[in-house]
């Protein structure tokens, strides 16, 4: 993980023939600049994330015209799961074009970028820096926990730029009470959840719960809850390194060997041959 903050006058430019061997991501905070990858072309202000996919011929420079160019930039080796997020906003040729980031979000995305500038400069044996105001130093994150630390914001900072961006609307006709209890499973499917404690949470008795539940979603409440657990177990799976019993806790899962059986049948393989399968995730 490399990143900094420019603010570049007039004539500044980068190519790149060969492209990059990791992704770039650059948020506009001031002044305009324009980015191309392969065929796809874009002209950026404020508010605006870019993301260039590695191994592709890419530039970047100060928009003709403009005064300046303000703007957040890192190099990384991407989540897997970052690609689904961002792939309504592809442009083609790996670029991808962020315009629709709400601006309530926008002072959220740069306090993300400040907190991973400081980091990605963690040393791991003294507190970690201050999110001090960018001053155009290039944070290199050398370190594992440094690395871990500045992924976490950059993926929060994708999050709030295409998730926040894009709401889905409710499914028609389902009660509130039932989306809500969806949310609570969804916002943290490793917590012990039961039919008694959801349906507290939206103040219904369990059986009238379980049975409205089972009537709009088509499926109890538990087996829901155990699809949520198997759907955050590989996304751990997918994007991190945690062992796989650690993995199996961090998703609900009390027994090693029953979440090993329930995910070889969700998704055709155990945990560790998933895992594989999907490539691990970068250092």
């Amino acid at each position: 993980m490399v990143l900094g903050h420019f603010d570049q006058s007039p004539g500044y430019g980068v190519s790149r023939p060969y492209g990059s061997a990791s992704w770039l991501f650059t948020w506009t905070t001031a002044g305009r600049g324009r980015l191309w990858q392969g065929g796809a072309r874009t002209s950026v202000g404020a508010g605006v994330l870019v993301v260039l996919a590695p191994g592709v011929p890419h530039g970047y420079a100060v928009e003709p015209g403009a005064r300046h160019w303000r703007f957040w930039w890192a190099h990384c080796q991407a989540r897997p799961s970052w690609t689904a997020w961002l792939r309504p906003y592809e442009a083609g040729d790996g670029m991808y074009v962020v315009t629709s980031a709400p601006a309530g979000v926008h002072g959220r995305v740069e306090t993300a970028f400040r907190r991973m500038h400081a980091d990605a400069r963690w040393t791991g044996t003294e507190p970690p820096p201050g999110a001090s105001p960018p001053d155009g130093q290039v944070a290199v994150a050398h370190g594992s926990a440094a690395r871990e630390l500045a992924l976490c914001a950059l993926e929060e900072i994708v999050l709030l730029a295409t998730a926040d961006a894009r709401p889905t609307e409710p499914r028609p006709g389902l009660d509130a009470r039932i989306r809500s209890a969806q949310e609570l499973i969804d916002a943290d499917p490793g917590a012990p959840h039961t039919v008694r404690s959801l349906a507290g949470g939206v103040a219904l008795s369990p059986s009238r719960f379980a049975h409205l539940f089972s009537r709009q979603i088509g499926q109890s409440p538990m087996r829901a809850l155990r699809e949520a657990r198997l759907r955050h177990a590989a996304r751990l799976l997918e994007s991190t390194d945690l062992p796989v019993e650690r993995v199996a806790v961090a998703s609900g899962f009390a027994s090693p060997f029953h979440f090993n059986r329930a995910f070889r049948e969700r998704y055709g393989a155990p945990p560790g041959a998933y895992r594989t399968r999907r490539g691990e995730p970068p250092a």
